[in-house]
């Protein structure tokens, strides 16, 4: 607010000292300040100038009084009006520029009694006017009534110039914050939301515009009001469902996944047929790499919709899933109403990815958190902690993955559909490695098609001896490594192509890093080759048992589980109790300590199935006869000798035929489980299906041979009565399961 409109830098004027009872004088124009009030005003006039400096220099009040004609540069006492306000000096400031600019606060009004000074300033005595400390109904509406009128005033005087403005808008006065205002009130309009949220978000509006933009308050409410109209209350995108479409989407970003395609197809189909059902909550299931997470991208990408995702990995807050409070300094909505803000519609594919890493902690379960958002009959009314109204996200298409299952929630993976993604085979990695992973390798490393070959033969040397696992990540990182040799060769100007063979293996990626597991195996009797299933793939595990001088103790190392050492200890019992039918001396028990070893012992080992092997181990080492090294074997037992049930048998046996084993033998009720094992599997590999342990004992040890046709797919329905129970999986988060 000016002063005065002469410019310019003022030098410094050398003042007599002021009477003790007088005031210096700062003529005011254009401006009024009231009690109270703290106002900047720009110094231009000498006088001016020569008063504040007074002020400052003897410490001073300051007594401002307004002209009555503005024009006049050089006022008088006959100029100034008799009653103005007395203020405090704050601020005293002198640009580089020579701009001179007092900051003062009013404090009480004054009436002049005598001009003691006119030059070079103004300087009077005065008395000061007490304030009214009674008022009355008359008064309140006289007051009112002037508010009104200085409103009208006020709208009618020029705009301020912008640094009075900048000055409004750090004080939180000003009309910017209305324009802000009326924006977003139009936003509120324009976002469709339900009528009870709309109502809430206006009285929340009244609410910010009845606040000082300076006030803490103004920034989170303002904050809330930008999430509720960001948010996508009613937009919903045009589904468009083409099963054919999708088909082929599906076979061009995976190959393989037979089982899966045709479930996600399914879905697919549901869907389009009947838009507004409740769809199911698919969760794949499967070890890293084998595609969980792309197959979520292909369904969007089938259906023409936004894709969202959000990992759970690490996530042990309850606030990450439901929000955080808004009384709490930095509070954000969760992860869903994040993922649906940046998705911007209320119908987007929705991945929870690594569902199965979630952990509670102090601050809750995001898990039980979890149980509202994949429920189809509560979804609908979401309520988000921050949002604090109910959100639909009856319309989202969510879809989990998880590696395994044992650490996931009970009520929650109720609510989800299982959907199990197994390992690859040799030949499949051989195919997603010739269709995706060296033509993503050679776009990585800036590389044409043209100037770098891989065979087939180096693939599968790469697949076999460098990375063994049940995806391929660790098979695409090879291929990277190839080609990031061959660019080197190819920027340097020594090759213009470069083809990678076999032989050349060994040259970039170094040794052989995994050996034939055949060469591991040896004709001594008591070791026998058992299958196992871990959370990335199958593979296969020795059972190694020795007899030692001793009381007939039983001796079991190679960090075994619980379950696994009762397996051992029921092994034993069962070799003890039909000794004599299988040739074995009973005396031998007395005077010998049986020691079953698992190598590998730094890996934590589990599980029922290992039970078949563990027998055949200890009835080979009591009847001095090796297992054939081409026989692996997997199996519950019984201590009647039955041979019951397992899972796992397609990662199973695709590592048994990788080991190069011919022969597998089986629990008979796991024939329904033959269908899902590939092709090649079932034609590199013999089954033979038992049903007592007696029966796996003359197959491993070459005594019986297998019945005509055992490796033939398996009938309509499981063999025996006992086929009729249904059999369990077990699934650990760590190790294999035997």
């Amino acid at each position: 607010m000016a002063e005065a409109s002469d410019p310019g830098s003022k030098p410094r004027i050398e003042l007599p000292p002021l009477p003790a009872d007088a005031i210096p004088i700062v003529p005011i124009r254009n401006v009024a300040l009231f009690p109270g009030v703290v106002m900047p005003i720009t110094l231009g006039r000498e006088l001016s100038i020569a008063a504040a400096q007074e002020a400052v220099r003897a410490g001073h009040k300051i007594a401002l009084l307004a002209q009555r004609d503005a024009s006049v540069e050089k006022p008088g006492a006959a100029e100034l009006y008799q009653i103005g306000v007395l203020a405090t000096v704050i601020r005293y400031v002198t640009t580089p520029e020579g701009a001179h600019h007092l900051v003062c606060q009013g404090e009480s009004r004054f009436r002049v009694v005598e001009i003691v000074r006119e030059t070079p300033f103004l300087a009077a005595r005065i008395e000061q006017i007490p304030e009214p400390t009674n008022t009355s109904p008359e008064i309140e509406a006289r007051a009112a009534f002037l508010k009104e009128r200085a409103a009208e005033a006020l709208s009618l005087l020029p705009q301020a110039p912008p640094e009075l403005r900048q000055l409004q808008k750090e004080l939180g006065e000003g009309d910017s914050g209305s324009d802000e205002l009326a924006e977003l009130d139009g936003q509120l309009t324009q976002a469709g939301m339900p009528p009870p949220v709309e109502e809430h978000a206006r009285k929340e509006l009244q609410r910010l515009r009845r606040m000082q933009e300076a006030s803490p308050e103004y920034g989170m409410v303002r904050n809330y009001l930008d999430w509720l109209v960001a948010l996508p209350w009613s937009k919903v995108d045009p589904e468009d469902i083409d099963i054919e479409r999708a088909r082929q989407v599906l076979d061009e970003d995976h190959y393989g996944l037979d089982r899966v395609k045709r479930r996600i197809l399914e879905y697919l189909a549901v869907r389009k047929l009947n838009p507004h059902g409740r769809s199911a909550i698919l969760c794949f299931v499967g070890p890293p790499g084998v595609g969980k997470t792309s197959l979520g991208q292909s369904i969007a990408r089938a259906l023409g919709l936004k894709f969202v995702r959000v990992s759970l990995g690490g996530v042990h807050d309850e606030a990450e899933i439901r929000g955080h409070r808004r009384t709490y300094i930095g509070a954000l909505p969760g992860n869903i109403i994040q993922g649906l803000r940046k998705a911007g519609t209320r119908n987007p594919v929705f991945m929870l990815d690594e569902i199965d890493k979630l952990s509670a902690s102090l601050h809750g379960d995001p898990s039980s958190a979890l149980l509202e958002v994949l429920d189809p009959e509560q979804n609908s009314t979401f309520r988000d902690n921050y949002i604090a109204q109910p959100f639909d996200l009856s319309r989202v298409l969510f879809i989990a993955t998880a590696n395994v299952l044992d650490t996931i929630a009970g009520p929650l993976r109720d609510r989800m559909e299982l959907i199990e993604l197994n390992g690859y085979t040799q030949e499949e990695k051989l195919q997603i490695a010739r269709r995706y992973l060296v033509q993503r390798q050679l776009k990585a490393n800036g590389l044409e098609p043209s100037q770098v070959t891989i065979t087939d033969a180096a693939l599968a040397r790469v697949i076999s001896e460098y990375t063994r696992e049940a995806g391929c990540r660790n098979l695409e990182r090879q291929i990277g490594a190839l080609m990031r040799n061959a660019a080197v060769q190819i920027a340097s100007g020594k090759s213009s192509s470069v083809t990678v063979d076999a032989p050349d293996i060994d040259a970039v990626l170094g040794a052989s890093r995994f050996e034939s597991d055949v060469a591991s195996r040896t004709s001594v009797p008591g070791v026998a080759t058992g299958l196992a299933w871990t959370p990335v793939g199958g593979d296969i595990l020795f059972i190694e048992s020795a007899r030692l001088p001793g009381n007939g103790k039983l001796i079991l190392t190679g960090q075994l589980g619980d379950v696994m050492k009762e397996s051992a200890q029921a092994a034993l019992s069962l070799v003890k109790s039909q000794a004599e039918e299988l040739g074995i001396d009973p005396k031998i028990f007395e005077n010998s300590d049986i020691h079953v070893h698992v190598p590998a012992g730094a890996i934590p080992k589990d599980g029922p199935s290992a039970g078949v092997a563990m027998f055949v181990s200890l009835a080979s080492l009591l009847k001095h006869e090796p297992v054939r090294p081409d026989v692996a074997m997997t199996g519950e037992i019984s201590l009647r000798g039955l041979v019951l049930p397992v899972g796992g048998i397609k990662e199973k046996t695709i590592a048994a035929a990788r080991a190069g084993i011919k022969r597998v033998i089986l629990p008979a009720r796991n024939r329904r489980d033959l269908e899902d094992i590939p092709q090649s599997t079932r034609e590199a590999l013999q089954f033979v299906w038992v049903e007592r342990v007696t029966e796996a004992l003359a197959v491993a040890l070459g005594s019986a041979a297998p019945a005509e046709g055992d490796s033939e797919p398996a009938e309509t329905g499981p063999p025996g009565a006992l086929a009729r129970k249904e059999r369990t999986r077990r699934q650990p988060t760590s190790g294999p399961v035997l």
